[in-house]
């Protein structure tokens, strides 16, 4: 058996990357009969055709993850990206996409695009979310900063980029490999959105690594039920937690709550806590 990654799948054939190269492959028929989905990322076994140009997925390896949409799976990073401008930044929105990710224990990286539009505004937001801490990077497709940086974060692993229309995810990417001349699309002035250009999840090669420009990442809806582990989505809360006086706290209003205690420092940003508090209110269920 030949071991291989599924990096792209149209209507039943899946191409598998290999030690002998991209194969074009189908499922045994019992595969297909016995697995819920096949996902872009999962790791598989095949057996080669007579001529070794295609082959058969034979089994699916055990996942480490997986998202359900995009749906992809095996994902070592989220590569959260969002424009510093046109279209200005929705930070609820960003800080959702990292608790999702926090929540399913991925790693997250957090890339603000276009910073040559507002150099200014763009080293405020990497203050923000750099002191979390999270890696926390500066790109600009037309003067090339942050793109070394860029490189070396996606190198050796799977990486999905998660982001609203119009932050530059396709532009980066071309940045990084011309090769793949990927569709990109305009900001729109009136509304400060821009169109969909990923239409579905493929896996594309970088350094020994994968990265996946996903459609469908922006519309986040947390489960109810989870208000005791949200406060875990927000890693800056950790260095707190254990000094509020009482066990259980949810950093709302309870006295002695070292998190709230901090927020009044400027430890904690405003915008964050006020994100948690959005988020916890949605997942607490209502009697």
């Amino acid at each position: 058996m030949l071991e291989g990654i599924i990096v792209k799948g149209i209507g039943g054939t899946y191409e598998v990357e290999t030690e002998q190269g991209r194969l074009k492959c189908t499922l045994r028929g019992k595969l297909r009969l016995s697995v819920e989905r096949v996902l872009i990322g999962d790791r598989v076994e095949i057996s080669l055709d007579e001529g070794g140009s295609g082959g058969v997925v034979e089994r699916i390896l055990p996942r480490r993850n997986e998202l359900i949409r995009p749906a992809i799976a095996n994902i070592d990073q989220v590569l959260v990206v969002f424009a510093v401008q046109q279209p200005a930044p929705n930070l609820a929105l960003l800080d959702r996409i990292l608790v999702q990710a926090e929540l399913m224990g991925l790693a997250n990286v957090v890339v603000f695009n276009k910073a040559d539009l507002d150099l200014g505004r763009a080293e405020e937001l990497r203050a923000i979310y750099a002191s979390i801490p999270y890696p926390t990077i500066l790109t600009s497709t037309v003067t090339s900063q942050g793109m070394e940086e860029l490189r070396r974060v996606v190198q050796g692993k799977i990486s999905v980029l998660a982001g609203p229309s119009g932050a530059g995810k396709s532009s980066l990417l071309n940045a990084l490999n011309p090769d793949l001349d990927l569709e990109t699309g305009q900001v729109s002035a009136k509304i400060q959105r821009g169109r969909h250009t990923t239409r579905r999840v493929e896996l594309l090669a970088f350094d020994q690594g994968y990265v996946a420009d996903t459609p469908g990442f922006s519309q986040l809806y947390l489960e109810p039920g989870q208000e005791d582990r949200l406060q875990f989505a927000f890693p800056e809360f950790d260095r707190y937690r254990d000094a509020c006086r009482f066990r259980g706290c949810l950093h709302r209003r309870e006295p002695g709550c070292a998190v709230l205690e901090a927020l009044e420092r400027g430890e904690v940003a405003a915008s964050r806590h006020q994100h948690y508090l959005l988020f916890l209110e949605e997942v607490t269920p209502r009697y």
